[in-house]
């Protein structure tokens, strides 16, 4: 598979369930992606626009795979995160209409990267 790493370092941040979706997200001209249940509002965006006080996690790097991915493939992200648990990387993981996203600790980029290429993935840099 191909995956390219994107250059923004990213975070994840858990709001309210009923909270309004923050100007910041809303603005966002880079990586940004909203999910809302009844359990909780999930922002993912890059880590720079948002503000000090938001619950967070941190400090993640997101390798995407080259898409548009057809909707009946099988096993694209098992054939990802299938490497990168067997190196011990715990990973999060988003969806899109054409592709997938799976983020890293930015600590842990480098042993991401040499798991996937070990497993016969192409990474590139963007």
């Amino acid at each position: 598979m191909e995956l390219e790493v994107l250059p923004e370092t990213l975070a994840i941040c858990r709001l309210p369930p009923g909270a309004p979706i923050p100007g910041w997200a809303v603005e966002a001209e880079q990586f940004v992606t909203i999910s809302r249940t009844r359990d909780e509002l999930s922002i993912t965006a890059v880590q720079s626009a948002i503000p000090d006080g938001v619950r967070c996690e941190r400090d993640y790097r997101s390798f995407r795979v080259r898409g548009p991915l057809a909707f009946d493939l099988v096993g694209v992200l098992s054939a990802i995160v299938g490497p990168l648990a067997e190196a011990g990387l715990s990973i999060f993981a988003i969806s899109t209409f054409d592709t997938d996203y799976v983020l890293v600790k930015a600590a842990d980029l480098e042993r991401a990267v040499a798991a996937l290429t070990g497993a016969g993935h192409r990474v590139s840099h963007r």
